[in-house]
Order: structure tokens, then C-alpha cells, then sequence
């Protein structure tokens, strides 16, 4: 086995790479950025190579950085994770131009599978399901209109060399074609540097589902079964789950013998995923294959009780599978939740800055938890803002869903936004419960995601108001955590009551505290409650709210005091910024960055005319573009940012004045 290996990437994919490396004894080497400096997967490491600055493209995108960090420490082979270079030929051809393993599959099977067009007619060929559609090399626009109009609307187009989203174009009727075309090669060529594209058939409420597939160099192939993808927002993966439910076992079979087959037509060796789109009967169409290790490979580690990253390691090495297909079983039913630090509500827009409070649950064989984040990191604009991924398991998929609503439920964020309650409000609609799955899912449950969310309970809000007030007391008395316990509360110059006022978003809550004997009176908009309460520690209090008692975890900071409750956090005393990506980005005479990121294109100059809502600039955060769109029909002053330039919430962009409407 290797003695020391190298991990191109960083945060909680490095720490997972650290993990089985050191389970098999292997000595590990991390690399890392200025922004990454005191990161955990640094710590982790044996040992950790100064790489570069922190955007990605000047340190874990930098090739002669990488490979001679592995030659300086001696590392025998590279883990290049997921994302940055993991599905790059360069690096791997680096690799082996310097006698470096890359762990991951040969470069003419990462060439093979790079470019859809290249793939999908490999595909065809070893007899693996496409769904309709042209993907030749004629980029006429004109054949290619005539090969959309043949296949019949709706079509999509699609990036040959595309991913995450970006590059693909849904066109519903003929006479929209030309136009849409010419969009989605514009934004294929800006941004994978090919504008080549593929049409096919849309498939109408897909399903997402993909396949574990491994491979040896010794000619032996598995699945490890498949997984569904289809809860997605902007075609990035919300919520993954194996196996896939609702499914005949028959089309199973067909989908999981088509990724093989897939995987042997370009001797692949090592971790690969097969995705495939599927109608609703099951019915599956190859889409593409990713040469690497997936960010969702946890549920399947769970259902299979194999160590994706220690296969991995083996067979890069040389070694054959440890396993054939016939000693592979599935074993209950496993969910993922990617937890962000984003705001839903507010069009899923990044949350930057500090975490000032985490608190992940309790893992056991039931939960995992895979994060490279501990509290007091900051998430910045630089990277991906994942917090960490959660995994339950459970006998049956009912019983997956309830270890995930618990332990949504004690997971804590503090500091910034995040999908959290989000996250819970997916897995309790009606479409996920039923596994009534499809790729249009968060659209179709908008009401229940986004608009039908409950009125704060009356007793929560008192719980809060006294744990405020425990708060302040124990203040006074640090080793008081129990008011009861403090007899200065009994003294004659002691008020008998306290007004607690409370304000959430632009509410405010005013509850009036009582003392009478060994509890309070709670009065709250004219109603009483019986309660009282203690602080079992720095996060957590204890009531008795009308004879029924209860915990609530909890975090204050100069901000305010956060309450959770199941999966729900409430920043009461903390002023959220209104913003929304489709407000106007600032007001009469400028327009401000409505948060940090990093200018990609500046469209205007100055003394430029524009008309409402066209684009002046865009802006990039979190692999999320925002457009910076004129609020009215004006002249541009100054453009104060070039493209590339990094901006803070608030910057202003340009100076703009507002062209005066001519009276009648």
C-alpha cells in the first residue's frame, strides 16, 4: 500500500480522504491557500504545502503547484477529490509525467468522458439507453434547428463540454431555437472555453438518478447500486438518497447493468458515477459520467458498509476490487442533506462570514456527519459554501426520514444563514414523503417551501423571554444557573416582574414575567402562561411550560439570542438585511453590491444610455452569478470596478443618473 499520498483539495472532502488514509495507515499530505491557512483539513494532515492565494484559480487550480508540492514531501500519489482538477486530463497526465499515481480513472477514460457529445456517441455504441436527440459535430446553426425541429418541443440544448447547469437552454417552441442557441453557445464558450453543443429531447418531470460504478485494472467491474439526485435547485443537488425508491426492480436492473457497461467501454478503473435522466415509468437515458468520487457517495457507503475511499486507495495501487458483485448487498435506506450557508428565502443567495455557534448532531451508526467547518470558521466568497453534509440511516426509508427530521432538529448554525429549516421542510412535504420525486420538485412545492411557513408558537416566544432573562441573571451570578436557586431574586428590593421585549426581523414580541413562588406568570397578548425554567448550560435551557416541559438549544452573542427548534433557528434581537436577487440592487444615483463576490463581466462604460433592466454588471459568489440590472432608464456616470475585482456587501458599482421622463 502507498506510503504517503497528497489530497488536491481542501475541507470536508480533504478530511474525508484523511480519514481512510489514515485507517490504512498512510501518511497524508494537504495543500492549501491564504483563506485556508488554519483550516481543519490542514490539521488533520501529517503534513501541508503552502500552494497559493485564495482564489481557487491562483492555488488549488495551479498544476506545477501541486505536483511539486508531492514531489518535495515525497508523496507517491495524488487524491485529487471532487471538483477543482479531479476530472482534469492535464493534472492527471502531470501525474504521470512524473511518476505521481493519480487516484482516479486513465486519462483517455477522463478525455472520453468530458466532452457529452464525445460520451454519449461511445455510449451508443456499447448499446447504452440515450435519450433522443443529435449529438454529432455539425454546429450549423440552421441543421442544428432542423435536428431540434425533427426530435420535437420541447428540446434542450446543452453545453458539450457543460456542467452545474451552466450552458443548457430549454427551448419550447421552433421559433425560439436561433435565439437560444446563440445564448447557450455564448455562455459555453465564456465559460468552459468550447461552444460546441448537443440538442435532446427534454424530458418532461424527470427523475435524476446515478449509478456507483467501480472498475480494476484487472478487468473486474461492480455496481455499487444508485442513487437519486432529482431534488435540485439551479441544477445543483439538494438531497440525494439510495436506493432509489419507487423504482421496478426490472429498470433497476437495466439502469445498473447500463453503468457498467458504460464503465467497460472505456476501461475505467476506479470510483465512477453514471447519471442517468429517467421518466417516471423508470425508463432511463444515459446523461453523462462523472471520472470521480460524488459529493452525495456517503449514502451509498451507508446502505453497502464499504469504504468508497479506501476502494479507492486499493485499486490505484493495483490491487483487484475487494468485493464482487455477488458479495454486495444493499442494507436499508440512507439520505443525504447538503447543509449551506445560504438564505432560501431570499433567492438562496450566499451567507458570508463567521459561524459563531455550531453545534452538529450526535453521530452514531444511525448518523454522519462530513464537514471540514468547526465553529468559528468563516465561509468566504472564495469557495464553495457547503457547511457540512448530514447522513441517516435507517431500516426502511420511513425510517431514514425520521432519523433526518431529528437530526435536522440538532443541527445549530449561528453567525449566518443557512438552509437548515429549509432542509426540513423538504423532507416533510407531501412530494418527498411519498417519493413522488422529480427534478421540478422545490417548484412544484413552493407553497409548502417557501410561503406556508407557521407563526411563531405564543409558548415559544415566552420560553424565549425568560431564557433571556435567565441569561441576564446569571450574569449577575455566573454560578446561578436556576433562577430559583437565587435568593436575590426574593428580596424585597428585587422587582416581582420583568418586561422582556423581543424583536424578530421587524416584530417585536413584548412579554410580561411575573415571579409567584417557584415559577413566573407569562404574559403574552393577553394570555397567561405558567412556567419556569433553569439553564442546563451555555446552550441549552429547560422549561415547564403549563405542566409540559421541554429543552431549547440556544446561542447569544452580541447580536442577539438565537433559539432552534426543531430545525428551525429564530434570531430574535438580529435585523436581517432585506435583500433579494430580483430587488433592485440600490437606490437614486448608485447601485451597491448586494454581497461580496467577484465582478465577471462589466457590460457598460461611461456616458453609456441604458434602459430599465438591462444588465450593467455580473457578479459571482458561491459558483452563483447575479446580474447587477439598471433600476430605470439612465446615463452611466462611472463604472467603478473592473471585471475580476473583488467587491464587499454595500460597494458602490456605478454612479447612475436617472433619465427625467419628458412630460406630455
Amino acid at each position: 500500500m502507498f506510503e504517503k499520498i497528497l489530497i488536491a483539495n481542501r475541507g470536508e472532502i480533504a478530511c474525508r480522504v484523511i480519514r481512510s488514509a489514515k485507517k490504512l495507515g498512510i501518511a497524508t499530505v494537504a495543500v492549501y491557500s491564504d483563506a485556508d491557512a488554519q483550516s481543519q483539513h490542514v490539521k488533520l494532515a501529517d503534513e501541508a504545502i503552502y500552494i497559493g492565494e485564495s482564489p481557487a484559480a491562483q492555488s488549488y487550480l495551479k498544476i506545477d503547484r501541486i505536483i511539486q508540492a508531492a514531489i518535495t514531501t515525497g508523496a507517491q500519489a495524488i487524491h485529487p477529490g471532487y471538483g477543482f482538477l479531479s476530472e482534469n486530463d492535464q493534472f492527471a497526465e502531470a501525474c504521470q509525467a512524473n511518476n505521481i499515481i493519480f487516484i482516479g480513472p486513465p486519462v483517455a477514460a477522463i478525455l472520453a468522458m468530458g466532452l457529452k457529445a464525445t460520451s454519449k456517441a461511445l455510449m451508443e455504441k456499447a448499446g447504452v439507453p440515450l435519450t433522443p436527440g443529435y449529438h454529432g459535430h455539425n454546429q450549423d446553426a440552421e441543421f442544428l434547428k432542423q435536428q431540434a425541429d425533427a426530435i420535437g418541443y420541447p428540446v434542450l440544448i446543452k453545453a458539450s463540454a457543460g456542467g452545474g447547469g451552466k450552458g443548457m437552454r430549454l427551448v419550447e417552441r421552433s421559433e425560439d431555437f436561433l435565439s437560444s442557441l446563440s445564448s447557450c453557445k455564448s455562455e459555453a464558450k465564456s465559460s468552459f472555453g468550447n461552444d460546441e453543443v448537443l440538442i435532446e429531447r427534454y424530458v418532461i418531470n424527470p427523475r435524476h438518478i446515478e449509478v456507483q460504478v467501480f472498475g480494476d485494472s484487472h478487468g473486474n467491474y461492480v455496481h455499487l447500486f444508485e442513487r437519486d439526485c432529482s431534488v435540485q435547485r439551479r441544477h445543483q443537488k439538494v438531497l440525494e438518497e439510495a436506493p432509489a425508491p419507487l423504482v421496478s426492480q426490472d429498470k433497476l436492473d437495466a439502469m445498473r447493468q447500463a453503468a457498467i457497461d458504460a464503465a467497460r467501454a472505456v476501461d475505467y478503473v476506479g470510483a465512477g458515477t453514471v447519471e442517468f435522466i429517467v421518466e417516471q415509468d423508470g425508463t432511463a437515458y444515459f446523461m453523462e459520467m462523472n471520472t470521480r468520487l460524488q459529493v452525495e457517495h456517503p449514502v451509498t457507503e451507508m446502505i453497502t458498509d464499504v469504504d468508497l475511499v479506501e476502494w479507492q486507495l486499493r485499486v490505484a495501487f493495483g490491487e483487484p476490487l475487494p468485493k464482487q458483485q455477488h458479495q454486495l448487498n444493499i442494507h436499508g435506506h440512507a439520505i443525504e442533506a447538503r447543509v449551506y450557508a445560504e438564505e432560501p428565502e431570499k433567492g438562496f443567495i450566499p451567507a458570508i462570514g463567521q459561524i459563531s455557534y455550531l453545534h452538529y448532531p450526535e453521530q452514531n451508526r444511525h448518523v454522519r456527519v462530513d464537514s471540514g467547518i468547526v465553529q468559528g470558521d468563516e465561509i468566504s466568497t472564495y469557495y464553495d459554501p457547503m457547511i457540512a453534509k448530514l447522513i441517516v440511516w435507517g431500516e426502511n426509508r420511513e425510517a431514514a426520514l425520521l432519523q433526518m427530521h431529528h437530526a435536522l432538529g440538532q443541527f445549530h448554525v449561528d453567525g449566518l444563514g443557512n438552509n437548515i429549516a429549509f432542509l426540513d421542510r423538504i423532507i416533510r412535504c407531501d412530494s418527498f414523503k411519498t417519493a413522488k420525486l422529480d427534478t421540478n420538485l422545490i417548484q412544484r412545492e413552493d407553497e409548502f417551501l417557501f410561503k406556508n411557513i407557521p407563526l411563531l408558537a405564543p409558548e415559544l416566544v415566552v420560553a424565549t423571554a425568560l431564557t433571556e432573562l435567565l441569561l441576564r441573571l446569571s450574569k449577575n451570578k455566573p454560578a446561578t444557573n436556576s433562577v430559583w436557586q437565587s435568593e436575590t431574586l426574593w428580596r424585597v428590593n428585587i422587582r416581582p416582574s420583568y418586561n422582556i421585549s423581543l424583536k424578530l426581523n421587524e416584530t417585536i414580541f413584548q412579554v410580561n414575567l411575573i415571579a409567584e413562588k417557584k415559577e413566573f406568570i407569562a404574559d403574552y397578548q393577553g394570555e397567561k402562561f405558567h412556567i419556569a425554567g433553569e439553564l442546563l448550560n451555555n446552550h441549552t435551557a429547560h422549561f415547564n411550560i403549563n405542566g409540559k416541559q421541554e429543552k431549547i438549544a440556544f446561542n447569544q452573542n452580541v447580536q442577539g439570542l438565537t433559539i432552534f427548534k426543531n430545525g428551525q433557528s429564530h434570531k430574535f434581537g438580529y435585523i436581517q438585511q432585506n435583500f433579494s436577487a430580483e430587488d433592485e440592487q440600490g437606490t437614486e444615483g448608485n447601485l451597491k453590491a448586494p454581497m461580496p463576490g467577484v465582478i465577471t463581466q462589466v457590460l457598460v462604460a461611461s456616458n453609456d444610455h441604458v434602459k430599465k433592466g438591462d444588465v450593467l454588471m455580473t457578479l459571482e459568489a458561491m459558483k452563483m452569478e447575479y446580474s447587477i440590472r439598471a433600476p430605470h432608464d439612465g446615463i452611466i456616470l462611472t463604472s467603478y470596478f473592473e471585471a475580476g475585482d473583488q467587491v464587499k456587501v454595500g460597494d458602490e458599482l456605478v454612479e447612475f443618473q436617472i433619465i427625467a421622463e419628458e412630460s406630455a
